[in-house]
């Protein structure tokens, strides 16, 4: 079998996939939807167990009359039957051999009579406990199963069925050796290859990588069985460091293996609170193992494959090859594929300058700006898929930054008190983790942190009035210069806290260490390559939905005010706290348009419908948790300090943002850069 590729003119077919998942008896929803998931990104069949002790305990006739006709009806169904009744089991456990070998080929073809319509081939597997710690030469288990095995794949095959035999793992050639002396091999259709390379085979040493283990094979099965398949019945990765790019990465080369088959272990991460075969939180890695998290949310590699397949995949991770160049120190932009850290690092590129954008691409869509970045500039930007929870990997990154500009984070106050814990792992320890990874470095490297007006709370205390369509501070110097850096901390929600304690945490090490740095603590930030959703980037949220002619659900009264700032003034504001970072260092700004871009919500949306000519959808709901209603910035002392100063009014830049999207169908429609050259010359003037 050929490798498969992955240009343009590559045959599709070569390149079907499929999982590795297990269910639990009653697990219905669970099953569904990720039975729906692995349709939505393209899996061809599924692999998954007819456990022999479940199927005879309570319910699990009834759970498997349903999940098998589900699963075939939908996937080309692989069921790998195992697991003895202890009942039945000559050791009282549900591993071994039964006490009568032909009670497994009995079941088997009970299985076959009852479900065969639903599938072509069955994996007959009934693994001795301690597999690796087994002489199976000695060991008389290992006759016995193979006299089990063997009879049930006779006997199945007499049927007209495909059989599979489990592969164990680590690789083992001896083992598969044995299998072929005592006529196994003969009576197997497909036999199945185990692999975990970065997760469990490298361990123990005995990874050579899929052509030399599949090398081994072939060559075995040459004496013993030549017409046999290799079928790669588990590959898998965890993400249990949060390297998802890895685990995207490690499909492709499974994928790319001269095997028959790939079947990806797995879809979904197991449950923190489920007990795996070793027992609970035995080992971290087993948890981390599928493309969605346990609570079904997608990881890199389930959102590229829903994309575009395998083919997204690979294009994607082609752009993290190691092509920067290294004539001078770069600039180190963290959530680089961003929205506002893109736009920071193509005004350093258009320069000429070299950018390392450091991103896990965990937010949807903004591959398309690293896409855009490298169509742009080429070797000049640089790409690590880094998540900022691993510090041993920022060490190596940051290492000869000439400066740091910091803007990854959990982004969304709703995401963070669904998810607080993680929510504080990405913003707190991820913002220390980077802190230490510059410390360590021995080299005084600025980092300019992006934090949030969060910080100071839900401003429940200022007293507002109601101006018809927006409200107005009763503090005439709130309401003529807005809410300046003197005003006390507040954190509020988990997205707050975690923000604030960055935010300390970059200005402390300032203090202790002796680092150059600067935080700005942002208000509303919009412009072109923003993907707002409802929960982050509202400005682009309320433009996308409008043009689309799509409802827009306010929640509070709208009258609530932002002063927003458009990401051209947002950039020239980074740059230049960079080039004063002497003065300015130990110091945080309050960052967005100031009193003249301080707009409501209802003001907003009128405007945009007069943009568009037709009347904006709205729909009101309920104000939600930790949500301002008045925060306008004072920039009177970052102007001070830089010289800086907002210079596009919001009706400008809503319209430049409006041409954005009206041009932009994708990441194969992307505007070109001029669609907004008359705000990035006006800005240069």
């Amino acid at each position: 079998m050929t490798k498969p590729e992955f240009g343009a003119g590559a045959d599709r077919d070569s390149r079907k996939f499929g999982f590795a998942e297990w269910f639990r008896p009653g697990e219905y929803d669970r099953t569904s939807a990720a039975l729906d998931g692995m349709e939505r990104v393209g899996a061809h069949h599924l692999r998954t167990h007819l456990s022999w002790a479940e199927y005879h305990g309570e319910g699990g006739k009834e759970w498997y009359d349903w999940l098998l006709p589900e699963i075939g009806r939908r996937f080309d169904l692989l069921p790998c039957i195992h697991y003895t009744p202890p009942s039945l089991s000559r050791t009282g456990t549900s591993a071994g051999a039964p006490r009568q070998l032909k009670d497994y080929a009995d079941f088997v073809d009970y299985v076959l009579t009852r479900y065969g319509e639903h599938f072509e081939a069955v994996e007959l597997w009934n693994e001795p406990n301690n597999l690796l710690d087994w002489d199976w030469r000695e060991d008389p288990d290992w006759a016995l199963f193979c006299e089990m095995v063997g009879g049930a794949a006779h006997w199945a095959r007499e049927r007209g069925f495909k059989t599979v035999l489990g592969g164990p793992s680590p690789f083992d050639a001896h083992w598969l050796r044995l299998m072929g002396e005592r006529g196994v091999l003969g009576v197997m259709s497909a036999v199945g290859l185990h692999g975990f390379p970065g997760t469990w085979d490298s361990d123990v040493g005995t990874w050579g990588g899929w052509e030399a283990l599949t090398s081994q094979m072939r060559e075995i099965l040459a004496e013993y069985n030549p017409d046999a398949e290799i079928w790669i019945t588990e590959a898998g990765y965890s993400t249990w460091r949060h390297d998802e790019a890895a685990q995207a990465q490690s499909f492709l080369d499974a994928l790319s293996a001269p095997a028959d088959r790939l079947y990806w272990y797995g879809w979904q991460d197991i449950a923190d609170t489920v007990a795996v075969q070793e027992g609970l939180r035995f080992d971290d890695r087993h948890y981390h193992m599928g493309v969605v998290d346990q609570d079904g949310r997608e990881k890199l590699l389930a959102r590229l494959l829903g994309q575009g397949g395998p083919q997204a995949v690979a294009d994607t991770l082609a752009l993290a090859a190691p092509n920067l160049r290294r004539a001078e120190k770069p600039i180190v932009i963290t959530g680089g594929a961003g929205f506002i850290g893109c736009n920071l690092a193509d005004s350093f590129l258009s320069e000429g300058r070299d950018v390392l954008l450091l991103d896990n691409l965990s937010r949807p869509g903004v591959e398309t700006n690293l896409s855009w970045l490298k169509e742009r500039h080429g070797e000049r930007a640089g790409w690590a898929p880094v998540d900022m929870r691993d510090g041993m990997a920022l060490r190596d990154v940051v290492r000869d930054a000439e400066a740091v500009f910091h803007f990854a984070a959990q982004v969304a106050v709703t995401t963070s008190l669904d998810a607080p814990v993680e929510d504080f792992e990405v913003n707190a320890r991820g913002t220390l983790n980077l802190l230490e990874a510059v410390r360590r470095s021995g080299r005084k490297t600025p980092v300019i942190f992006a934090s949030t007006n969060k910080v100071y709370g839900d401003l429940a205390d200022l007293t507002l009035v109601d101006s018809g369509d927006r409200y107005v501070p009763t503090d005439n110097a709130i309401a003529a210069h807005g809410v300046g850096e003197r005003r006390n901390l507040d954190f509020c929600t988990p997205y707050g806290c975690s923000k604030g304690v960055a935010d300390q945490y970059v200005l402390d090490y300032g203090k202790s260490y002796g680092l150059p740095t600067a935080v700005l603590r942002m208000s509303c930030i919009y412009g072109p390559r923003q993907f707002g959703t409802e929960d982050q980037g509202w400005v682009a949220h309320f433009l996308i939905r409008a043009l689309k002619g799509e409802e827009i659900v306010i929640y509070g009264d709208g009258k609530q005010v932002r002063d927003i700032l458009h990401v051209a003034d947002a950039v020239a504001a980074y740059r230049a706290l960079l080039a004063n970072i002497d003065s300015v260092r130990g110091s945080a700004f309050n960052l967005g348009g100031g009193p003249v871009n301080a707009i409501s919500l209802r003001v907003l949306l009128r405007e945009m419908g007069e943009m568009l000519g037709r009347e904006v959808a709205i729909r009101f709901s309920e104000t939600r948790k930790g949500d301002q209603a008045y925060f306008v910035a004072d920039t009177r002392s970052l102007s001070e300090a830089t010289g800086w100063r907002a210079r596009i009014g919001w009706r400008d830049g809503v319209r430049d943002l409006n041409t954005w999207l009206s041009t932009w169908n994708g990441p194969d429609a992307a505007p070109e850069a001029e669609a907004i050259a008359p705000l990035a010359a006006r800005l240069r003037a």
